[in-house]
């Protein structure tokens, strides 16, 4: 599985469920939202436009995405909603690593870039590098309609929380590259 073919996976409507573990605070917490991933031509104006804001051009850039989230934490009143464009810029020698540019994420103040693989599992690696803080998270596909997702979050020197997140697809599966990656995940 390429990028493109992890991202056309990806789009459609999901029910996610998150459990985060605070290691400072040694507390957990669930949240539930809604994802919608809509995915974008890599000649897509939004994609240009992001493109141009890290000063890169487009024309390296092999596909993006439109992600927008609607949920809520446990222990929060308030609800976390929100939408960013992903767009991914293979590297010229190895298609399946990259940059990830994010226009914004939640709890962003600024745009930022990461780095994406895809490894030999077909399972997707981003890490994203901030002022203060590192963000490892790994995505693979169960079946065509159930996605996991781990990451770690790692601030001043030291690991301060994990997540585990299931998220399940709401209205049956993408065209064609749904029965491929059920092949691919069931071998």
């Amino acid at each position: 599985m390429n990028i493109e073919e992890f991202f056309e996976l990806s789009a459609g409507k999901w029910f996610s469920h998150r459990t985060s573990h605070n290691l400072a605070l040694n507390k957990s917490e669930h949240g539930k939202s809604e994802i919608i991933t809509e995915m974008l031509a890599a000649d897509h104006p939004e994609v240009a436009k992001l493109c141009q804001k890290y000063e890169i051009d487009p024309k390296f850039a092999s596909c993006g995405a439109r992600v927008t989230w609607n949920g809520k934490m446990e222990s929060h009143e308030e609800k976390h909603t929100g939408s960013t464009v992903l767009v991914t810029v293979p590297n010229e020698d190895n298609p399946n690593e990259g940059k990830l540019l994010r226009e914004m994420g939640f709890g962003e103040k600024a745009p930022v870039a990461g780095s994406y693989k895809i490894g030999s599992d077909e399972a997707l690696t981003l890490i994203t590098e901030y002022e203060t803080m590192w963000a490892e998270e790994r995505l693979w596909f169960a079946s065509p309609n159930l996605r996991m997702r781990v990451s770690v979050l790692k601030r001043l020197g030291s690991f301060s929380m994990g997540s585990f997140t299931s998220e399940i697809r709401m209205g049956g599966t993408s065209p064609a590259k749904a029965s491929e990656a059920a092949n691919s995940a069931s071998s």
